[in-house]
């Protein structure tokens, strides 16, 4: 088992490490040796690592403890070395990925050393994944088809250790308006954009009738436009981005076949893969954290539960307003009550 003060060290030297999504190989590494200096058996695929707590019977459901290791690369704005981890007085440990998820990724270790050290009524995985800030198909994706079946996830990102029990989807839109090109000065062309106002006023208006207690209804935000090539010419294309977030009454497939439906412009989907999730309140970790005086939420932001075809809940340390900011920091003191909690939230816990 690791002490508070070898989580914080072991942070640092996360944050000492570049990690940019698919750049990973430093801090992998970097884990992998110290993990293995532990005594423990790593198992690798790419920047994944995972470690399996001894005993695995396959009588027993299995539980995974997730987070990830990549970061986004660093906002304008910072006032210190992002690369430098930075510990103040105030107790704060300042750092690219100190928030986001570094935290969670060493509490969550911690947190399996305990938990690990007696018999479980479940098997344990510890499982570092990569590539989750671009959703990379070499991730947690990649990760999970070398694991045995889940039974149920925690997933390690800043929440301020209150549990997300249901996460909007995501799903991207590429939409093609076509008219014909002509003279500006003159009556003719069909106008491309006058043709896409009318469905991204569509996007824009339309309400979606089932809507969540936890993640409200389905949001839908045109946040990207081109058209034209020059001012005297009518355009004969108007290109738009849809970024859809969904709730869990709605797969992604569902959502493009209304869309379809609704709209003259051509529409393409990048992915169905990012979907919305949910974990129902009688399940027996959202019952203890319940126990705990923990309320559940409705997560708006994007994890790698997404990717997840099996219960989980997000839960980790931090606060999400410091993700992708500058001067990004953890709170030590949250890196000390999350061990605490994710034992205390799993410590015998019965799926």
């Amino acid at each position: 088992m690791i002490d508070y003060y070898e989580a914080i060290d072991l942070l640092k030297g996360m944050i000492a490490r570049p990690s940019f999504s698919r750049e990973e190989e430093a801090v992998a590494d970097f884990l992998q040796a110290s993990w293995e200096k532990e005594g423990h058996k790593v198992f690798r695929k790419g920047n994944n690592l995972w470690i399996i707590a001894p005993g695995f019977d396959f009588g027993k459901p299995t539980l995974l403890l997730n987070s990830h290791i990549d970061t986004v690369k660093p906002a304008s704005g910072w006032t210190r070395d992002p690369f430098a981890p930075e510990e103040t007085e105030e107790d704060r440990l300042y750092g690219l990925g100190s928030n986001d998820a570094g935290a969670s990724v060493v509490s969550l270790y911690a947190a399996f050393c305990a938990l690990s050290g007696q018999e479980q009524p479940y098997n344990l995985i510890f499982l570092a994944s990569c590539e989750e800030e671009v959703s990379g198909r070499n991730g947690i994706e990649s990760a999970l088809s070398e694991l045995p079946p889940i039974a149920f996830a925690v997933v390690g990102e800043p929440t301020g250790m209150r549990p997300a029990i249901a996460e909007k989807g995501l799903m991207v839109l590429d939409c093609v308006a076509t008219g014909k090109a002509g003279h500006a000065a003159r009556n003719e062309g069909i106008n491309a954009i006058t043709l896409a106002m009318k469905d991204i006023e569509w996007f824009s208006t339309y309400q979606f009738p089932e809507q969540s207690d936890l993640l409200g209804p389905v949001k839908m935000t045109v946040t990207i436009i081109h058209a034209g090539t020059q001012h005297n010419v009518v355009p004969d294309k108007c290109e738009f981005t849809v970024d859809i977030r969904s709730n869990e009454f709605y797969s992604n497939e569902r959502l493009y076949d209304i869309i379809r439906e609704h709209v003259g412009c051509e529409v393409k989907a990048r992915s169905f893969r990012l979907s919305s999730s949910r974990t129902d309140r009688e399940h027996p970790f959202v019952q203890r954290a319940l126990m705990m005086g923990k309320e559940p939420f409705g997560s708006p932001t994007l994890s790698d539960q997404a990717l997840m075809r099996f219960p989980s809940v997000k839960i980790g340390p931090g606060d999400s307003a410091r993700s992708h900011s500058a001067d990004e920091y953890i709170e030590t003191m949250e890196i000390r009550e999350a061990i605490d909690t994710y034992i205390r939230l799993l410590n015998g816990l019965r799926l």
